[in-house]
């Protein structure tokens, strides 16, 4: 019987419509040294083919698995993948992740893409379902980088974010191009964005999935003022801002900015909201103080998980409350 190409199947997750075939593959521009990656490429695909699923697919420890060298989304905890979660909860998980051997710890896998299926194998407590591909950098970046750009939910900063990592670790404009497959025009706009927008802004906004690239050129162009730059890095500490989602955050902060440093001193001038955040970056809280009530929003990877921790130990953390007023 013949035999599934396992490669294409591995690209086409639920939760990632979008399908990268072996013709889009040859399709997409070369670039230099990505020839050969591209190549390497097609060659895995070819090889997977000639694999059954219990030979190409195995159930591994999640505990086992790291995330990849470079990060691709901003977001986790949006509502596709609490779609995702459930999904997997109710049939299992249709389709593995792609791992590599990890290159620098023994007996360990690195995710090349599927992160948001491997989490979420955490969160339900299931070993989760992957192929296992040997892999050098190069092939990791290119392999995960095109699956990003197969993605029709990965926004324009994600891609920027990513693109600058990339960078960031010495990879040729070559093999970026390739990644994203993106031409030299593109890459090239793309790679302003993070020279001219502090990193810290660009985090506090968010993956912002229904900001374009035009809009996001344009508040370059803002923050490329000296002052604007600074309005920027206090406003992003704003209660207004803080209480937006994503979108709204952008927008909110290229108005101020658009506006006028009178608008931005206004915003500032209003009492802030407090925050808190680990050292990994793995939640965010912020405290805001009302008249007569007192609210915690939390937010990023960990949010559901520790807000419901927290939930479910509301009678200790009252008993530790009263017995600091005691001691005082």
């Amino acid at each position: 019987m013949a035999r599934k190409n396992i490669f294409n199947r591995i690209l086409a997750e639920h939760d990632e419509p979008d399908v990268v075939t072996e013709d889009r593959l040859a399709a997409m521009p070369k670039f230099g040294a990505a020839k050969s990656i591209s190549s390497s490429i097609n060659e895995l695909t070819k090889q997977a083919a000639l694999l059954t699923d219990g030979e190409a697919i195995i159930e591994l420890d999640p505990a086992v698995v790291d995330v990849s060298f470079v990060s691709d989304r901003m977001t986790v905890d949006d509502e596709q993948y609490s779609e995702l979660v459930e999904a997997i909860r109710v049939r299992g998980q249709d389709t593995p992740i792609l791992v590599r051997p990890h290159p620098t710890a023994e007996d360990r896998y690195m995710v090349v893409f599927g992160h948001r299926r491997l989490r979420a194998a955490i969160e339900l407590g299931r070993k989760v379902r992957a192929v296992v591909k040997t892999l050098q950098d190069l092939d990791h970046v290119v392999a995960q980088g095109q699956e990003n750009s197969a993605r029709a939910n990965l926004s324009f900063i994600e891609k920027v974010v990513f693109a600058h990592q990339l960078a960031e670790r010495g990879f040729e404009r070559e093999t970026i191009q390739s990644a994203l497959s993106i031409d030299y025009q593109t890459f090239s706009k793309m790679m302003t964005i993070p020279k001219s927008i502090p990193p810290g802004v660009i985090e506090s906004i968010g993956a912002a999935k229904g900001i374009g690239r035009d809009r996001w050129l344009e508040l370059r162009k803002l923050i490329d003022n000296p002052r604007n730059a600074a309005a920027a890095e206090e406003f992003i500490s704003t209660e207004s801002f803080l209480s937006a989602d994503s979108d709204e955050r952008f927008n909110s902060l290229f108005n101020a900015l658009h506006k006028g440093k009178e608008v931005v001193r206004k915003a500032i001038s209003k009492p802030g909201a407090t925050s808190w955040a680990p050292s990994d970056k793995s939640v965010s809280v912020t405290a805001k103080r009302g008249p007569k009530d007192y609210t915690l929003k939390i937010s990023k990877a960990e949010a559901t998980p520790f807000g419901e921790w927290i939930a479910g130990n509301l009678d200790s953390l009252f008993q530790t409350y009263r017995q600091s007023k005691q001691e005082n």
